[in-house]
């Protein structure tokens, strides 16, 4: 399994939301390639990349701030946060992001997830994003009638890479993931998942490394690992050393 520690990019900061709210920013950076460095010289081997003010306006926003992180680093990101038409995907991945995340497209355009998957084998991910088990998009400003298990249906014949899964209830709270709905949605597709959202703990991850080894792809957190209640070279290697 895979560490990824998160960069949550609004207005050019490294910050971190409460249950997606971007009027609860918490600012923890001013500087996100510095921070990125940081991360790859703890020993992480990806770092998870998210646009929020993209993610709300349906573009990229925060370009300066991914270009910055890209040339500081030696190891992949994986970038989510408006992305929405091939055009886009394209850009990220020639520029060096190794893996786009779709989100919002994922629900609204699924076509463009079959069509970028097909154009960039290996290098397209899904997000879904739940609130109380339904999906939700627009910057989690907006959710629909579908569950997170019947949109990652709609792609398992598609060659998404993974599907990130973040229950939105729990990001930010540090009151750990909702491992039940996140080990449930990986049983039930092919996708290999990762979780996020909540995990706030080396015991979280140890839970998660426990019940989720040889299910989950990968562990993102962002909050915890600010806040040094996960400690990363720690992190790193309790989850490489999972079945």
């Amino acid at each position: 399994m895979i560490f990824f520690p998160a960069i949550d990019l609004k207005d050019g900061n490294c910050v971190r939301l409460y249950q997606g709210d971007m009027d609860r920013a918490t600012v923890f950076s001013d500087d996100p390639a510095a921070q990125a460095r940081a991360f790859q010289d703890a020993g992480c081997e990806w770092v998870h990349l998210v646009d929020l003010n993209g993610a709300f306006e349906g573009r990229p926003v925060n370009g300066a701030a991914v270009n910055a992180i890209l040339a500081a680093l030696d190891i992949p990101v994986q970038l989510g946060g408006g992305i929405r038409t091939m055009a886009t995907i394209d850009d990220w991945l020639a520029r060096g992001v190794a893996r786009v995340i779709l989100g919002t497209a994922a629900l609204t355009d699924p076509d463009l997830v079959r069509a970028a998957c097909t154009a960039h084998p290996g290098r397209v991910a899904v997000g879904i994003d739940a609130r109380d088990g339904k999906v939700a998009v627009e910057g989690w400003a907006e959710v629909s009638e579908l569950t997170a298990l019947d949109l990652a249906k709609r792609f398992e014949d598609a060659g998404v890479a993974a599907i990130v899964f973040t229950d939105i209830g729990r990001d930010g709270v540090m009151q750990g993931p909702n491992l039940r709905a996140t080990l449930d949605l990986a049983r039930a597709v092919s996708i290999p998942v990762i979780a996020s959202g909540g995990v706030s703990s080396m015991a979280d991850l140890e839970d998660l490394k426990t019940q989720g080894g040889g299910l989950l792809e990968g562990v993102i957190s962002g909050r915890a690992v600010y806040d040094g209640k996960i400690d990363l070279p720690a992190a790193v290697k309790l989850l490489k050393d999972a079945a």
